[in-house]
């Protein structure tokens, strides 16, 4: 692994760049790409969660571009300008419109809302019945198949996110698989090896075995994200994922910047 393109700063629910570049140095990275959430839909629910959070980088980028210059100039290492892109079918112009604005050096979408809520929230979805949740993960799966057909991003990040919540884990179908890896299959977007949440309560990649399973069965190539919100987890996630890519014998890539 030479490069992790899925890092977070304090433009979002990170750390200080400066401490993200040493970790990456420590774990002998050449490249570190940090991918900030935004969020541009103009729906009620999505600017309070913005307002909420603070994740306001579709108004900051141009300000952590300078700090991403700094950091180019004091680390013996390669610091890429990227975002990590809220998904919202509903929002495809919008997300079209400011990823030609804004101009990142790469871009990632993410599927993190399902019925007006964050996905790990898992007292809301606890209250649904089998068939709602069923339902719910079956509309996970046809957006994160509408983000890789969209064209608008080079990564699409932990497809198979609800695995994480468990109130929505286990619903999955080999056929949401399927469909997945047929879109990204035909499509530019490469999806992602990510390290989210090996070292915590859910303990596995995304995606998780039975998605890999299938994934294995297609021509498709993968890139390594620690998905680092700290200096720790991008060193000891940079470990966990190249023992995982060994072990599979998985093609990896790099993005063409």
């Amino acid at each position: 692994m030479r490069v992790d393109y899925h890092t977070h700063s304090t433009y979002s629910d990170g750390r200080f760049m400066w401490s993200m570049c040493e970790a990456a140095e420590r774990a002998d990275l050449e490249g570190l790409g940090f991918a900030d959430h935004c969020n541009v839909s103009t729906r009620a629910p999505q600017q309070r969660a913005k307002a909420a959070l603070g994740f306001n980088l579709d108004m900051t980028y141009e300000r952590r571009r300078e700090a991403i210059d700094a950091m180019n100039e004091r680390f013996d290492l390669t610091v890429f300008d990227g975002v990590e892109m809220d998904f919202d079918s509903r929002d495809i112009d919008a997300i079209a419109e400011f990823l030609d604005e804004a101009d990142f050096e790469y871009a990632i979408g993410s599927v993190h809302h399902l019925d007006g809520m964050n996905v790990h929230v898992e007292p809301y979805f606890a209250k649904k019945d089998d068939a709602e949740k069923a339902a719910l993960v079956d509309e996970f799966y046809g957006e994160a198949v509408a983000l890789i057909e969209s064209e608008l991003f080079d990564i699409a990040a932990h497809v198979d996110l609800v695995e994480r919540n468990p109130a929505l884990r286990d619903y999955a179908t080999e056929d949401h698989f399927h469909r997945v890896a047929e879109a990204a299959e035909n499509s530019r977007t490469h999806l992602e090896i990510n390290a989210g949440r090996i070292l915590g309560e859910y303990g596995e990649f995304h995606p998780g075995p039975d998605f890999m399973e299938v994934l294995e069965s297609y021509d498709l190539e993968f890139v390594l994200s620690t998905d680092g919100h700290t200096p720790e987890e991008v060193v000891e996630r940079t470990e966990e994922l190249e023992k995982f890519a060994a072990a599979h014998g998985l093609e990896t890539t790099e993005l063409n910047l």
